[in-house]
C-alpha cells in the first residue's frame, strides 16, 4: 500500500510539474520587461525620492516573483537525469556549504556522520546535493522556530547532524542520507502534507522546497520519510532519503557523448 500510494503521489507531482512549467514559463519573461522597466523607472527618478522609492520597492516585488518561477521551474524539471559516481562524503560536504550553515548560523552546530565509513553512489550529484540542502535549510528554519518558542532543547543544544550510513531498498543496496535537527518536530497534517507542492506553515517561501526534494528522491528509484525524534516540542525531527547505490537510470539518463536523453 504505502508503494501504491508513493507511486500516485509521483504520477501527481509529475503531472503538476508539467502544468507548473508552462505557467512558468509564460510569466517569466513578461516578469522580465517589468523588472527592466521599474529599474529604469528608479534610475530616472533619481531626483524624486520619494517617488524613486515606489520603483524601487517594484522592483523587489519583480525579484520575489522572479524567485517563485525559478522554484517552479526547477520542480517541474527534476526528471532529467546526468549520473556519475561521487562519496556521500562530498555530497553532505557540498550541501553544507552551499546551506551557508557554518556562516549564518554559527549557533548551530553541525556534524557529519558516516557511521559505516565513505561510500559511493551513482546519482546527479547536483540534483542530490539541492535536495540535501534544501533539506538542512527545512531543518534550520525549525530550530530557529524553536529557538523563538522557547522549546526545550536536548543537552546538546542547537544541533543539526548530517549522516550517510548503509541500507537497503527492495532488490538493492542503497545510502541512507539523513538530517536530524533539534527543531519544533512535526504535529498533525504537516507530516501528510510537508512535501506537497506549495504548501508551507511559514511566513516566507513558496513551499517548494520539499517538493522538489520529494521529485529528486524519485527519479532516483528512491524513497523518503520523515519521523519525530521524540514526543515533545525542541526533540527535533529526521528526515531520510534512501538512494540505490547503483541505480538504473544510469544507463539510459546520459547518452554517450554525455547529452541529457532523459
Amino acid at each position: 500500500q504505502e508503494a501504491d500510494e508513493q507511486l500516485q503521489r509521483s504520477r501527481r507531482l509529475a503531472a503538476l510539474g508539467e502544468m507548473a512549467a508552462g505557467i512558468a514559463h509564460e510569466i517569466r519573461n513578461p516578469l522580465g520587461s517589468i523588472g527592466l522597466y521599474a529599474r529604469m523607472l528608479a534610475e530616472d527618478l533619481a531626483d524624486r525620492p520619494a517617488e524613486q522609492v515606489v520603483a524601487t520597492k517594484i522592483s523587489r516585488a519583480v525579484r520575489g516573483l522572479d524567485a517563485i518561477v525559478t522554484d517552479v521551474l526547477a520542480f517541474a524539471g527534476e526528471s532529467r537525469m546526468r549520473v556519475m559516481p561521487v562519496r556521500a562524503s562530498e555530497l553532505l560536504e557540498s550541501a553544507i556549504e552551499q546551506a551557508g550553515i557554518e556562516d549564518a548560523t554559527s549557533t548551530i552546530e553541525v556534524a557529519i556522520a558516516l557511521p559505516d565509513g565513505d561510500m559511493e553512489l551513482v546519482c546527479d550529484q547536483g540534483k542530490l546535493v539541492r535536495a540535501i540542502v534544501n533539506i538542512i535549510r527545512n531543518g534550520i528554519e525549525a530550530i530557529e522556530e524553536a529557538g523563538r518558542l522557547g522549546a526545550r532543547k536536548p543537552a546538546g543544544g542547537a544541533r543539526l547532524t548530517v549522516m550517510a550510513a548503509a541500507a537497503e531498498l527492495p532488490g538493492a543496496e542503497a545510502v541512507a542520507i539523513s538530517v536530524r535537527d533539534t527543531g519544533t518536530g512535526l504535529r498533525g497534517e504537516v507530516t501528510e502534507r510537508m512535501f506537497n507542492p506549495f504548501y508551507t506553515t511559514r511566513e516566507v517561501g513558496t513551499g517548494l522546497g520539499l517538493a522538489i526534494v520529494h521529485r529528486i528522491v524519485d527519479v532516483h528509484g528512491g524513497r523518503v520519510s520523515v519521523s519525530n525524534n521524540g514526543p515533545n516540542v525542541g526533540d527535533g525531527a529526521t528526515v531520510e532519503i534512501l538512494i540505490p547505490k547503483q541505480h538504473e537510470a544510469a544507463g539510459r539518463a546520459t547518452s554517450q557523448d554525455g547529452r541529457n536523453v532523459a
